[in-house]
């Protein structure tokens, strides 16, 4: 099929377009503050070949404001045309799942929102040329940057609870997947599962939210509470493992294999991966520590091996659950491993079985 798109990494290219579309991160620093250099970046490169009824769609995801009171003002100043009199922005949050093949692009619901009336006709149409599904039309543009932000924010507190219950059932040795399993027979009970929350998205999101509440005044007292949960999960994790290796092998330093190092399953991005998190712990406590993992070809700061050793390993760490994995079956993970040893399942996707260990 011919197409008309033309890929370029040449900043002159823009000088035809009149729709610009920015998909740029938006990450926080190191203190966990927002990081807009990316979105000032490419609204910059933007600026100098802004014309006249050209429209600037923001999909990164951002507080409530940026694009009209932070990206507009920019464009502004550099192209020295006049915000919504010569030129318009929207806003339409990215919903890309990475590795999920059910929720794509032409299948979710998607969200879209304008400067006028006029930009919003226009937007609304050239992403009702792709997506199959439903156009949603937000109120306004901080409506949409809003939705966005607190999609993420919703699922990473829903998923500490859950975290949190399972450091508790685990000091009171309940198993907190015998627990889901037992509470998901009622019918409104929302069955979210334990497990290290990485990632460009869901760990990063209620640091812009808090950010923004601050500058105008408010402490908030809920939305953070889940990142300290969260954030303390690959201490956990690591802790639970090197217990039991000491109970079960009676040794101080052991050698350990990690599957998986994305921060999810079936992808190659290992952007704020906690499983490596998890091992770096384990290596800081003087372990030997590889990772093994088919979706990537390198790994800093980690040893990561492409074939499997019989009789090697006192620890095996189930950390992220790639199809590939989860295809193999227990007895040859015990192949690898050495005569006393301890299997971590930490997402429980080989199932609830006294002999694998599990959050």
């Amino acid at each position: 099929k011919k197409t008309s798109i033309k890929y370029t990494n040449r900043p002159s290219d823009l000088h035809d377009c009149n729709i610009y579309i920015v998909t740029v991160p938006t990450p926080v620093t190191k203190k966990n503050l927002p990081d807009l250099n990316p979105i000032t970046k490419a609204t910059l490169c933007i600026s100098k070949y802004l014309k006249k009824k050209d429209i600037v769609i923001y999909e990164s995801t951002v507080f409530p404001g940026v694009t009209e009171e932070y990206c507009a003002p920019l464009l502004e100043r550099k192209s020295k045309l006049k915000f919504n009199v010569d030129f318009f922005c929207g806003y339409s949050p990215e919903r890309i799942n990475p590795g999920d093949k059910l929720h794509t692009l032409e299948k979710i619901i998607k969200i879209v929102s304008a400067s006028n009336d006029w930009s919003l006709r226009i937007i609304k149409n050239i992403y009702g040329k792709i997506i199959k599904n439903k156009i949603y039309i937000a109120k306004n543009i901080r409506t949409a940057e809003a939705a966005k932000i607190i999609e993420n924010t919703q699922r990473d507190l829903n998923i500490s609870l859950i975290n949190e219950c399972a450091i508790l059932f685990n000091k009171m040795n309940i198993g907190i997947f015998d627990v889901l399993k037992a509470a998901s027979t009622k019918w409104n009970f929302l069955n979210f599962k334990p497990g290290l929350v990485g990632g460009h998205c869901i760990g990063v999101d209620p640091y812009y939210l808090t950010y923004k509440a601050k500058q105008i005044g408010i402490k908030p007292k809920v939305i953070l509470a889940g990142r300290k949960v969260n954030n303390y999960m690959p201490t956990h994790v690591a802790k639970i493992l090197l217990k039991n290796l000491k109970k079960k092998t009676k040794k101080k330093n052991f050698k350990i294999i990690i599957f998986g190092a994305t921060f999810k399953e079936n992808i190659s991005d290992i952007r704020n991966s906690k499983i490596l998190e998890v091992g770096k712990i384990l290596k800081k406590k003087g372990h030997n520590i590889h990772f093994i993992d088919y979706n990537i070809q390198e790994l800093k700061d980690h040893i990561l091996v492409k074939k499997l050793k019989k009789n090697t390993y006192d620890g095996i760490l189930l950390g992220v659950p790639h199809k590939r994995y989860l295809k193999m079956q227990i007895s040859k993970l015990r192949k690898i491993a050495k005569k006393n040893h301890v299997i971590f399942d930490i997402t429980n996707k080989y199932g609830i079985k006294k002999e694998i260990l599990s959050l």
